[in-house]
């Protein structure tokens, strides 16, 4: 296309690893485009932290820290362009994007996935329901509207994210019926050998313990369970909760769902790039070198789209993709980003060093769903109706769309995903690595025809 621009480095998304990496290139006078949906960068951790600077501490310290990266991105000379969604990528550096109805194209010698992470899914039953939704979707609303959780609001599920935002959501003034705690008991235990490796970041450590703390200080119950199931006639009305000492039911309002996050691959699935298992995180990591580099040789990824490591571990992965891209053409002699990306591996490493004691402590929970759970819920398929294929022959998630079309609606197998994989691999009584993920094409976002007009019209 005539109008089609390029650039040294192009970035999909602008959180702590996009926005660092942008900053590292400008430095040595590459030209970048930032492309983000949002309106505003930060990413998800970082979420709309320019407009909430004024309460940010409220929130947390950590996110509060973000706003001197964000000033740094704004100060360094990339372009970045907001309210652009992604949904092409190809291996020889062309990105496509739409933004205000309108589709555009831009070509990166190198390319930079910074996409971050998504929450895990939680499939339960009546999780489809309306009132149930996910804890990062409460932050969301929390970080970008100010809105509180009030009423008969449950919390449920592990990891460091659900006592944060139970902490955030106190400090803000919400009020909350009660935490539902899932982590399985013997995660403490076996994760015990993993601690004197994590005792350098031991003021992150305390984090949790002070989360915890704040919450059960506010008087909000703290329930160790086993399993929950959310019911009610077309909305949720009540939660049920099985603990060690029995069952109880509990009225509610909302409901927040949690378990982990894992990184976003779509995109990186969609470009046939080389993806590894991760057995403690269970989920598919992208393969990558020191620098972020992939099997494609445009192509890097860094921050938590290439494993969950955190914000900070985030920043300085970015850092040296950025570093990496102005060595890699060649404008800027090798050895001078020695010392420079000697420090930034060093920090990474240091962040990266809790990371197992996290895994261990919080593993993924089982995916064991009655037979009448939804799993697909674009399509509204159920843990029986894989389990049911899985008899008949079917061998992975993509022979499966043949049987139920699950993982074909408009998420593509974002929230589905991984959850089909394990039931397939459990009914198979296989491993999850053997029986795959879902194949992703492009575009991986909806497009409509008077976007892609729109485009061609211009060519």
């Amino acid at each position: 296309m005539s109008d089609t621009r390029e650039f040294d480095l192009i970035i999909v998304g602008t959180g702590p690893a996009g926005m660092a990496a942008a900053i590292a290139a400008r430095r040595h006078g590459l030209s970048v485009l930032a492309l983000d949906e949002q309106a505003a960068p930060g990413g998800q951790i970082w979420r709309a932290i320019e407009a909430n600077a004024a309460r940010s501490k409220t929130l947390d310290a950590d996110y509060a820290a973000g706003l001197a990266t964000v000033h740094s991105f704004r100060s360094s000379g990339a372009e970045a362009l907001f309210g652009a969604s992604v949904w092409n990528v190809d291996t020889d550096g062309s990105v496509i994007w739409s933004r205000d109805g309108v589709a555009a194209s831009a070509n990166g010698k190198r390319v930079l996935l910074a996409t971050g992470a998504i929450e895990r899914a939680m499939p339960i039953a009546g999780w489809q329901l309306p009132g149930v939704l996910t804890v990062g979707a409460a932050q969301i609303l929390l970080k970008t509207s100010g809105l509180r959780p009030k009423g008969r609001v449950w919390l449920a599920g592990q990891g460091p994210l659900l006592r944060l935002y139970a902490a955030q959501a106190i400090a803000a003034g919400g009020a909350l019926a009660g935490v539902i705690d899932l982590q399985p008991v013997t995660t403490t235990r076996a994760a015990f050998h993993h601690l004197p490796a994590a005792l350098s970041r031991w003021r992150d450590l305390l984090k949790g313990l002070r989360w915890k703390a704040a919450v059960r200080h506010a008087g909000v119950p703290w329930l160790a369970a086993t399993a929950i199931a959310a019911h009610g006639d077309g909305r949720l009305s009540e939660v049920h909760i099985t603990t060690r000492a029995g069952e109880r039911r509990e009225p509610a309002d909302l409901l927040l769902l949690h378990d982990g996050v894992v990184p976003s691959v779509q995109i990186s699935r969609a470009l046939g790039l080389a993806h590894d298992w991760h057995a403690a995180q269970r989920c598919w990591h992208p393969r990558i070198d020191a620098a972020g580099r992939t099997s494609e040789e445009r192509i890097l990824i860094a921050g938590d789209g290439a494993g969950i490591a955190g914000a900070l571990a985030a920043v300085e992965a970015g850092t040296i993709a950025g570093l990496a891209v102005a060595q890699d053409l060649g404008r800027v002699d090798a050895a001078a980003c020695v010392d420079e990306i000697a420090g930034a591996s060093r920090r990474r490493a240091a962040y990266v060093g809790m990371r197992p004691l996290l895994d261990a402590l919080f593993p993924p929970l089982p995916v064991r769903p009655a037979d009448d759970t939804i799993i697909c819920r674009c399509e509204e398929v159920t843990a029986g109706r894989l389990r049911e294929a899985a008899k008949l022959g079917c061998l992975g998630p993509n022979q499966l769309k043949t049987y139920s079309r699950c993982g074909m609606g408009p998420c593509q197998g974002r929230n589905c995903g991984l959850a089909v994989s394990e039931i397939i691999a459990e009914a198979r009584g296989v491993p999850v690595e053997e029986v795959g993920y879902l194949r992703q094409r492009f575009p991986t976002k909806p497009v409509t025809l008077g976007e892609l007009a729109a485009m061609w019209e211009r060519k």
